[in-house]
């Protein structure tokens, strides 16, 4: 494959290259992507129906994280030097300088509900540029034209880098190319039939590789008796859940809230409101009528909105069964009414990973989310205190992953600074002398990067 091919040439080159220059590089291609915008929102707009006010903040959102990420002093590097000491106990301590290095060529699929953030230009193929990683894209059969498109601006913009991305199309290529012995990790955000099946493609390679995938979650929240008194709590509801037409994999799906909580009525008064808004493709549609089937047939739910833009079940904590807490990817929200929190603890418990919780609660109802934190911490790779988890901020701080299905590394996230570690592996230098080790390590110092000593 020749995209391939051409990565595994390049990649020891430009892992070699300073991270100053290759923030040049990378932010040469947000400015490209800036100035093309209005014709990329147009093909986007065309191919997902997602709108234009949505893909022209999306498409912000993507040419920012591209400067973010490139714009790192070099801390991921994450350098280590310890200095030779004789009287180092339990014996003579060696000289060692440890840091990390690009694993080599990338394989990212692109995800169809962000066609700019987690596609061609997203945050996976900004992460592996910063780590030194050349990257071949996985086109999403979602967009074709746009992915085309956005690949010709990023080839052109990258002018002699232009190896260090390639995009291939079809189902059977993104396979081929998985197994290719050059491809030294992989990214995906999607299903979790399909990222479980390229998951096992990944670690039955001759070479296994890693493979982070971000699969499914249903992103529950926990609302306390005394919140669950404000009207407000609805509204936020009812929004966070059909924005973008529930089709984020931050969606709020499953709520548990106060058995006498007149939450559910006051959800279902603001979501018959909202008319039908259009998937992002016919597969989706489908896979939703099913998901909401599915879920109605369980013994003791009960359909509290029907359409035609979002559905509402509900089901006592008594009835509630895991199948309650498959995820339905769409404007579908399952509401779980308790009597006591205690009785929510063991179920929250036995939940798969998610990406998301969260708590409203009120300053007075802190008691009880002490015992409540622990327990979404141990499910989840974000705990939000009150608002909504539509919204991930691309920041040094944030976790966009979590314990399996959630995702396939929750010890990684897929947004934010932290994702250049991703596709970077720690290589230690033992008595090496200063001139011949990487530049990172050496006493001068030559990227400037952050060292730590002991």
């Amino acid at each position: 494959m020749k995209e391939i091919e051409r990565a595994a040439e390049i990649a020891a080159a430009w892992a070699a290259v300073p991270p100053r220059t290759r923030a040049e590089v990378i932010t040469g291609v947000a400015d490209a992507l800036d100035a093309a915008g209005p014709s990329l929102i147009e093909i986007a707009d065309a191919e997902t129906r997602l709108g234009t006010a949505r893909l022209t903040g999306e498409l912000a959102r993507t040419t920012f994280q591209l400067r973010l990420l490139a714009a790192g002093s070099g801390a991921y590097y994450d350098v280590r030097i310890d200095r030779a000491d004789p009287s180092w106990p339990p014996g003579p301590r060696p000289e060692l300088r440890r840091y990390r290095t690009a694993v080599g060529p990338v394989l990212v699929f692109a995800a169809s509900n962000f066609p700019f953030a987690f596609s061609v230009a997203g945050g996976d193929t900004a992460s592996a540029w910063v780590a030194g990683c050349p990257v071949v894209v996985k086109a999403h059969p979602g967009h074709p034209e746009l992915s085309r498109r956005t690949a010709a601006i990023i080839e052109e913009a990258l002018g002699p880098w232009g190896d260090i991305f390639g995009l291939v199309e079809g189902e059977s290529a993104g396979v081929e190319a998985l197994r290719h012995p050059a491809i030294a990790a992989a990214a995906f955000t999607g299903s979790v039939a399909g990222g479980l099946a390229l998951a096992r493609i990944a670690a039955e390679r001759p070479v296994p590789i890693p493979f982070h995938g971000e699969l499914g979650s249903v992103n529950p929240v926990i609302v306390l008796p005394g919140a669950a008194r404000s009207e407000d709590l609805a509204a936020g509801y009812a929004g966070s859940l059909t924005l973008g037409n529930g089709q984020f994999c931050t969606n709020p799906g499953l709520v548990f809230v106060p058995s006498e909580s007149p939450f559910v009525d006051r959800v279902a008064e603001r979501l018959r409101g909202i008319p039908a808004a259009p998937f992002l493709n016919d597969r989706i549609a489908s896979g939703f009528d099913a998901g909401v089937e599915r879920l109605t047939a369980i013994p003791g739910m009960r359909e509290v909105v029907a359409g035609p833009g979002a559905r509402l079940l509900e089901i006592d904590l008594a009835d509630f069964v895991p199948e309650a807490a498959e995820e339905c990817f769409g404007p579908l929200g399952v509401v779980v009414r308790y009597s006591r929190l205690s009785d929510v603890l063991p179920v929250l418990s036995a939940l798969p990973g998610q990406l998301t919780t969260t708590v409203h609660a009120l300053p007075e109802e802190s008691s009880e989310v002490e015992a409540l934190r622990p327990v979404l911490a141990d499910r989840s790779g974000r705990i939000l205190w009150g608002g909504w988890p539509t919204g991930v901020a691309v920041t040094a701080a944030m976790q966009h992953g979590g314990p399996f299905p959630a995702t396939t590394s929750p010890a990684s996230t897929s947004v934010g600074t932290a994702a250049v570690d991703r596709f970077l592996r720690p290589v230690s230098y033992q008595d090496w002398p200063s001139h011949l080790l990487p530049e990172p390590l050496r006493d001068e110092n030559p990227w400037d990067v952050p060292q730590h000593f002991s």
